[in-house]
């Protein structure tokens, strides 16, 4: 049985840590506010931009962008978004797994996949896994997204794509919810997927190009890619800090309950020590007589 003092010791160093990880959680609400906010302020944006690019690939030939092309199933490149570090629940391991069954899967038949991984973590878990697939790695980016950083990623994509070194485009990212709900997305990024009135319920929209087609797809459909993957930068950080509240909330209250056993333990444990005392007075004094 645990003596006095390791049981004290142990009280004391449970508290310890419960100070840590409430402080932690403070920490990840007061991100969670910023994040959410921006990943909400940018749907709207991302969503009609998606839409409307559709809608133009659907009206386009087959040649006529090479963010447009289908070439087939060569090689195709996945982003993975996952954070720098860990504390947060599932959240790093549930996109790092999704990565993992998608691309063993395959259920499309590509020949090869490349990975880029945004975040140390998802390097961390999947580099004994599927280590030979990792192409590059970005670390300490995911903390403070910006545009420019989506848009450095974006023309890297973009400029691979119309190369011709990848025949597909696809992220993986935690999507926000809510504090306690993020939901692991899949989405193909290139090429651009045309979409039909039929399948939007929407009616079929005649778009007058100004100064020229060329010009205007030749803008837009590189900032559409730039668009997506800042809204899965802002979605996954804003998923990051709530997942990471959730989990501090929890080993708090796990601490608390901890406590609460171990100071049941020390009392009887305390109470066991003062009976045996007061046993061996009895006993000497009786043994005097």
């Amino acid at each position: 049985m645990p003596s006095l003092k390791d049981i004290k010791k142990r009280i004391g160093s449970v508290k310890n840590t419960q100070q840590i990880t409430k402080a932690m959680k403070m920490v990840a609400a007061a991100k969670l506010r910023r994040a959410q906010d921006a990943a909400v302020a940018a749907r709207p944006y991302a969503e009609k931009l998606q839409t409307v690019m559709s809608n133009l690939a659907a009206r386009e030939e087959g040649d006529g962008h090479p963010l447009l092309i289908q070439r087939g199933t060569g090689r195709a490149l996945v982003i993975l978004m996952t954070a720098d570090r860990g504390l947060c629940g599932g959240f790093n391991a549930n996109a790092s797994k999704e990565a993992e069954r998608f691309i063993r899967a395959n259920e499309q038949g590509f020949e090869d996949f490349d990975l880029m991984i945004i975040g140390r973590k998802g390097r961390d878990f999947l580099r004994s896994r599927i280590g030979d697939k990792i192409s590059k790695v970005y670390e300490n980016i995911t903390s403070d997204a910006t545009y420019k950083t989506a848009q450095l990623i974006g023309e890297e994509v973009v400029s691979a794509y119309s190369e011709e070194k990848y025949d597909a485009v696809f992220v993986i990212y935690n999507a926000f919810q809510s504090a306690i709900v993020q939901n692991v997305t899949l989405e193909q990024v290139l090429p651009i997927q045309p979409k039909e009135a039929e399948e939007t319920g929407e009616a079929t929209i005649d778009y007058i190009y100004e100064p020229n087609r060329g010009e205007v797809l030749s803008q837009l459909l590189p900032k559409m890619v730039e668009v997506q993957i800042f809204r899965a930068l802002l979605e996954s950080n804003a998923s990051e800090q709530g997942a990471r509240m959730s989990a501090m909330d929890s080993a708090s209250r796990n601490a608390s309950d901890m406590i609460g056993k171990l100071t049941l333990q020390y009392n009887r444990a305390r109470q066991a020590a003062i009976t045996k005392e007061l046993m061996e007075i009895i006993s000497g004094a009786e043994s005097i007589k």
